[in-house]
């Protein structure tokens, strides 16, 4: 055998080997059986990407549902909307909390998450028809069965984690006072995104409804091209420009050490989705949002009574088990077919995100992974007593 030959074989051997050794490895851990009731009202593809990513980090820490001991499936395992095959005939199903089961659901789990409650809406559905800001909603919002399984989980000190969107639009104003009134936050309305380019004729810009929201309320011409974050809440927009507002565009979420060290998170790591912002009260902040503002940025923030520093995660300061997260932080593009590899976030440091801080690949191995599995660790420890 010629040596050239042999050395491919024997690399190619090592490249199957090293995954087939890591999935070994993986199924091989101690199960770790965990109840857990999952809301995503955002799933307009058969991708999933609202609740994928948490469903990735279960499986990949071993946490199993308990009842049968297997991984959780996010195409199954969750409430919420669901899209049927074939995508094209465009059929869903809503799978919705009963009020008379709300009950058994809060005695026989052990963990709340609802990863996104905003819905899906006659834009997203029907793709291809031109976008605004709202169309019609097909679906969505928090109502009152799933506050009511809240205070259920709350009342047995069971975990409870939501996400980014829980208060605002297309949430009911009862729904919402409610909501605020038990986790003890006050949304101020405002929501954000970044984008890498202002320009709205970019691949990668701001929606084209933009503009004209713009011109409404300042009376000028969207000029704006740079990357940037836009604010916006039921009548107002602030749009913040890199050069301009922001010495930087892309947000970051800063931890302090204490906090960084006990659940295993970065100092600092960029965020690229949505975010809300709140007023978290007495609970715990375990991270912020800073947005990299100049004086001029300052100014406008400032105008609209906010800050460039705000919640990004928050505890509960009593029982320390309920969580908020101020970002649409469960929303990753990932490889799922990596969930069943241990010590797979050794490999992705190589693989599937750089060094680059401003990298935003980074957040979900550096960040979103390591505090979910931190928080159901925690949790998972203390009850069943380790």
């Amino acid at each position: 055998m010629r040596k050239p030959l042999l050395i491919t074989i024997i690399i190619l051997a090592v490249l199957l080997l090293i995954p087939a050794v890591s999935f070994i490895r993986w199924a091989f851990q101690e199960k770790k059986p965990i109840d857990v009731v999952i809301l995503d009202k955002t799933v307009p593809t058969l991708d999933r990407l609202g609740h994928r990513s948490f469903i990735y980090t279960l499986t990949n820490a071993r946490f199993v549902k308990g009842d049968k001991g297997g991984s959780y499936s996010a195409s199954k395992d969750y409430y919420g909307f669901e899209p049927l095959r074939p995508v094209r005939e465009k059929q869903f199903r809503k799978k919705d909390f009963r009020l008379t089961e709300l009950i058994d659901l809060a005695e026989n789990n052990d963990a709340l998450y609802y990863t996104d409650t905003y819905g899906v809406f006659f834009n997203d559905w029907y793709q291809g028809i031109k976008k605004t800001r709202r169309s019609r909603k097909l679906y969505g919002g928090l109502n009152n069965n799933d506050y009511l399984l809240m205070v259920e989980m709350k009342r047995r000190d069971k975990l409870v984690i939501l996400e980014y969107n829980t208060f605002d639009y297309p949430t009911a104003p009862l729904e919402k006072f409610k909501t605020e009134e038990l986790l003890g936050i006050t949304s101020t309305g405002w929501t954000g995104q970044y984008y890498r380019s202002l320009d709205t004729l970019s691949q990668h810009g701001a929606p084209a409804w933009m503009p004209a929201q713009y011109r409404k309320q300042y009376r000028e011409p969207w000029t704006f091209t740079n990357a940037g974050v836009v604010l916006l809440n039921e009548h107002s927009i602030i749009v913040l420009e890199e050069g301009k507002h922001l010495a930087s565009a892309m947000p970051m979420i800063k931890t302090s050490s204490t906090h960084a060290e006990r659940f295993s998170l970065p100092a600092t790591v960029a965020f690229t989705n949505s975010f809300d912002i709140i007023d978290a009260g007495s609970n715990n902040v375990l991270s912020e949002f800073v947005l990299n503002t100049t004086p001029a940025g300052d100014t406008l923030l400032f105008a609209n009574e906010l800050a460039p520093v705000f919640p990004a995660v928050i505890q509960e300061p009593l029982v320390q088990r309920t969580y908020y997260f101020s970002g649409d932080f469960a929303n990753n593009d990932i490889p799922f077919w990596t969930a069943k590899l241990k010590n797979i976030q050794k490999g992705a440091k190589t693989l599937l995100h750089s060094d680059n801080e401003n990298d935003p690949k980074r957040f979900f191995w550096l960040y979103y992974k390591p505090l979910i599995t931190s928080i159901f660790g925690e949790y998972y420890a203390d009850k069943a007593g380790k």
